[in-house]
């Protein structure tokens, strides 16, 4: 017992976590994150002959990158991506303050969060493969827009089609872009919305100038966890674009299939630096905010 003691606080002391156990984390962190992640970067930097990875220094798979006309890929991937975000964050910060603010029901919220929590115990595919049903020739939307006359004939852009595609994507990225703007909203102090009542300021105004600015850093890791996963999801654009909308993760899958690993480790590469690059980018705009707002 007192071994068992004596090894747990050398990880843990009173003042905080040790130099150890910090050390340990990282190292194990540095094996499961970091190093697939270098063997990526490796592997797109070799070549490929007969099927076997050949042991020499080469920019071949990313030459290959570049002439097999990705760019366009890349554009459809990025433009997805940007207009499911910005719906999500038209849908998600009034429903996130309503959810932190306008409510003070406990079971209303506890329901709430639940409902949102809940689809996360469903598989992806499960949830996606619904909407097949929904936007399909015979499905309800058709059947209801030629019940009313609005239409002659189904509509074959429902489904298999771009459209598909950002409908599909809106349900399973929704949660993420909630969550980070729920809690930081509910961090907002009620003192400082009733100080902005009292001096007469409109609900507008109270949200663009007191809500809004607070929100940054929810607003900020929404955006991480729903646009930046959303370049890397092969399964909404597979099953409802019907092999007609390609995006760069199912560029990476159909690479892998024929058994071209360095340019798949290329572009894995390229999708990397991109979210990587998106990330910066936000937390530069985010800390000049802060950083104007504080000053």
């Amino acid at each position: 017992m007192a071994t068992a003691s004596g090894t747990f606080t050398r990880f843990i002391s009173p003042s905080g976590v040790s130099p150890l156990g910090v050390s340990a984390v990282l190292g194990a962190w540095m094996l499961i994150v970091i190093l697939p992640l270098l063997g990526l970067v490796l592997w797109s930097f070799l070549k490929l002959e007969n099927f076997q990875l050949v042991w020499e220094p080469t920019l071949q798979a990313y030459r290959d990158l570049l002439s097999s006309g990705r760019w366009e890929v890349t554009v459809r991937t990025l433009r997805i991506a940007a207009i499911v975000t910005l719906i999500e964050l038209a849908l998600a910060v009034p429903f996130a303050v309503w959810l932190a603010k306008g409510t003070r029901s406990v079971p209303v919220k506890v329901i709430t969060l639940a409902a949102l929590t809940i689809p996360f115990f469903l598989s992806l595919s499960a949830r996606t493969i619904v909407w097949r049903a929904v936007l399909g020739l015979n499905g309800p939307i058709n059947s209801a827009l030629m019940s009313l006359g609005l239409i002659d004939q189904p509509l074959d852009w429902l489904l298999f089609s771009e459209f598909a595609v950002i409908v599909g994507l809106i349900g399973p990225y929704f949660p993420p872009m909630v969550f980070p703007l729920y809690l930081a909203v509910t961090l907002i102090g009620d003192e400082l919305l009733a100080a902005s009542k009292d001096l007469g300021a409109s609900p507008a105004f109270t949200f663009r100038h007191v809500i809004l600015p607070l929100a940054l850093p929810g607003l900020g890791a929404g955006f991480i966890f729903t646009f930046i996963p959303m370049i890397g999801d092969p399964v909404v654009p597979e099953l409802l674009g019907g092999g007609q909308v390609v995006v760069l993760a199912s560029s990476v899958k159909s690479l892998l299939q024929v058994l071209n690993y360095t340019v798949a480790a290329a572009l894995s590469v390229f999708m990397l630096a991109i979210m990587v690059g998106l990330a910066a980018i936000l937390t530069l705009v985010l800390r000049g905010r802060v950083r104007r707002q504080s000053t």
